[in-house]
C-alpha cells in the first residue's frame, strides 16, 4: 500500500479486489461480495450506470462533497474507494478520512480494474463498460 501526500492509503486494483472478495475467479453470490472492505465508487450516476463493480455502492464525489452521508451498507465499514482513474478517489478518500473514515483509494481506477479482467457490470446488471 502506498501513502498519498493527504495521508491516505493508495491500494492497486489486486489489492482492492482481494479487500473487497472480487478476487479474479471469484464468484460474487447475489451481487454482494464477501470482502472484508466496502467498494465505495465516487464516479457520477451515467458512468455508474454504464459500468460499476457487482456489489459497490455508488455516491459520486460532487455528492459526498455537498455533505450527502454515506450509504448505509458503507457505514461504519472500511472503504475502498474507486473512480475512472484514481483521481476522485484520491481526493474522495481524503475527504472520508478527514471525517474519521477509514478509505483507501484505488489506483489506476475501473479503468486498471476492467484491464484486470475483473467484473464490471451496467445498471441492468449485464456486462458494462467504463464510461
Amino acid at each position: 500500500m502506498q501513502t498519498s501526500p493527504s495521508g491516505t492509503g493508495r491500494i492497486t486494483v489486486a489489492e482492492a479486489a482481494e479487500r473487497t472478495g472480487h478476487r479474479a475467479g471469484a464468484e460474487v453470490a447475489a451481487g454482494r461480495p464477501g470482502g472484508t472492505s466496502v467498494l465505495l465508487d465516487v464516479r457520477e450516476p451515467d458512468e455508474w450506470h454504464a459500468g460499476h463493480v457487482p456489489g459497490a455502492v455508488h455516491l459520486s464525489l460532487t455528492r459526498l462533497c455537498e455533505g450527502v452521508p454515506l450509504p448505509p451498507e458503507a457505514q461504519g465499514r472500511c472503504l475502498v474507494v474507486i473512480c475512472r482513474s484514481g483521481n476522485r478517489s484520491r481526493t474522495a478518500a481524503g475527504i472520508l478520512s478527514a471525517r474519521g473514515v477509514e478509505a483507501v483509494d484505488v489506483i489506476g481506477g475501473m479503468r486498471d480494474w476492467a484491464e484486470a479482467g475483473l467484473p464490471v457490470v451496467d445498471s441492468r446488471g449485464l456486462r458494462g463498460t467504463v464510461a
